[in-house]
Order: structure tokens, then C-alpha cells, then sequence
């Protein structure tokens, strides 16, 4: 880490209230940044824009017609917010379905699009996109999460094309399974669809793609987000950084 190699810089991150996304904003305050957390959650939000000394978005991304119009003036945007449903496609309720792929596939598309113009007459942004091992492979019993993934990995991609005339990166992180409240919420469900106890969720799916066998770490995340936000990343763009573990070598 560079102290205050980001001081000056503006970042938004989504989700930010837990997780992935708190570490982020502890990362990229640390580095100087001023931080606004975007989060469903009031007083999380709240008490973790007071945490990084930044700013809180009380936002429901998921309405993503409220967002048509929005503007962003940031330099950096890390679209991290996103939730999880485990059932077979047979049994997926469809408004579930429609659920994930607006919060997690077309409110960074409009989010990115909020973003671009001050990047743009700035010459200088970073899109960081949080997807997973799942953008890159398929598990079963996880229809639109996988395909939101997938779906943000291309915008991802359009984004880089777009955005490298005018200084501005856009890079995915994919990790394996994050230590976080998202992946714990999942226990109960994954081990009613495979049909096992929640003790032998980790360890049997969880962890079974993976070569080293732990989860990942959240902060391990948050590095990787502050490393490619700083000017060392100006040339890396367009990439899908795994931190799965193995899981995508195999």
C-alpha cells in the first residue's frame, strides 16, 4: 500500500455497508480516498461512512428505474452490492430471478453510466466490478446469480473498450467464497438442495473446487481493489483477476 495514493480521489462503493464492500472502503480510506457507502441498510451505512470518515447512499439499487436519471460525480466505482438465491431452475421463482439480475447486472450498467462523463472529462477512473469464480464457471442450483455474473463480466469488458480513450479502467475481481454474511446466509439453503447437514456445507461445497482449502478473506479482496484503483493499475483493464483459490486452473 502507497499512503495517500489516493488522496484527492472520490470513491463510491456499493454494498459497502459489510463485507467485501466495507473492506473496500476501509482500503481505499486508508489510501487517502474520501468514501461514499451505498447500502439498502440506514444505519449500517450510516455507521460505516462514520467508520472510514466518508459519506453514506441509503439506496435501493434493485429499483433501478430511480437510477435512470442519476449522476455520479466519482473517480472511483466499485459495484460490489449483490445477494443470493440457491433452488433449483425448476422450483427459481421468477421475481427472485428478475431481483438478481437488476442489482447485480443492471445497476452497475447504470452506475457505470452515471459515472463515465466526469471520469471522461477528468481523463482518469477506475470501475471495479466484484464478481466471482461463478462469472467465470456455472454451479448448480444458482441460475441467476451465475448469469448475473456472467452478464457483468461482458459489461465489464465493453466498459475497458469504452473508457480506455479517456483514461478510465474497468477490471472484474472473482474470487472463490468470501467470509462474509452473504456466504453464511447461503449455508441453510445449500445444505437443504444438496441434501446435507449445514456442518459439511463449507467443507463439501464450499471449498471442493478450490486447492487451498479456506475461504477467502475480505480484506484479500480489498488489496486487490486498491491495487488496481491506483495509477500502478493504469495498464490493467479489461481483466478478470481470480482469487478463487485454484478453483478456475482446474
Amino acid at each position: 500500500m502507497s499512503d495517500n495514493d489516493l488522496a484527492g480521489r472520490r470513491a463510491l462503493v456499493t454494498g459497502g455497508a459489510s463485507g467485501i464492500g466495507l473492506a473496500c472502503a476501509h482500503e481505499f480510506a486508508a489510501r487517502g480516498a474520501h468514501v461514499i457507502i451505498a447500502d439498502l441498510n440506514a444505519n449500517a451505512a450510516t455507521d460505516a461512512a462514520a467508520e472510514v470518515g466518508g459519506e453514506s447512499w441509503v439506496v435501493d439499487l434493485a429499483d433501478t428505474a430511480a437510477l435512470d436519471e442519476v449522476a455520479l460525480d466519482i473517480d472511483i466505482l466499485v459495484n460490489n452490492a449483490g445477494i443470493q438465491r440457491v433452488s433449483p431452475i425448476t422450483d427459481f421463482d421468477p421475481d427472485a430471478f428478475r431481483l438478481l439480475l437488476r442489482l447485480m447486472l443492471e445497476s452497475p450498467f447504470l452506475l457505470v453510466r452515471a459515472a463515465l462523463p466526469a471520469m471522461y472529462e477528468r481523463g482518469w477512473g477506475r470501475i471495479i466490478n466484484v464478481s466471482s469464480a461463478h462469472g467465470l464457471r456455472a454451479s448448480p442450483f444458482k441460475s441467476a446469480y451465475v448469469a448475473a455474473k456472467h452478464g457483468l463480466e461482458g459489461l465489464s469488458k465493453v466498459t475497458a473498450l469504452e473508457g480506455a480513450p479517456h483514461g478510465v479502467t474497468s477490471n472484474c475481481i472473482n474470487p472463490a467464497y468470501v467470509r462474509t454474511p452473504l456466504v453464511e446466509k447461503q449455508i441453510a439453503d445449500q445444505a437443504k438442495v444438496h441434501g446435507i447437514p449445514e456442518s459439511e456445507v463449507v467443507e463439501k461445497i464450499m471449498l471442493t473446487e478450490t486447492a487451498i482449502k479456506r475461504l477467502v478473506e475480505a480484506d484479500e479482496v480489498a488489496s486487490l481493489a486498491g491495487w488496481l484503483a491506483s495509477d500502478k493499475a493504469g495498464m490493467v483493464t479489461g481483466a478478470s483477476y481470480t482469487m478463487d483459490g485454484g478453483w478456475t486452473a482446474r
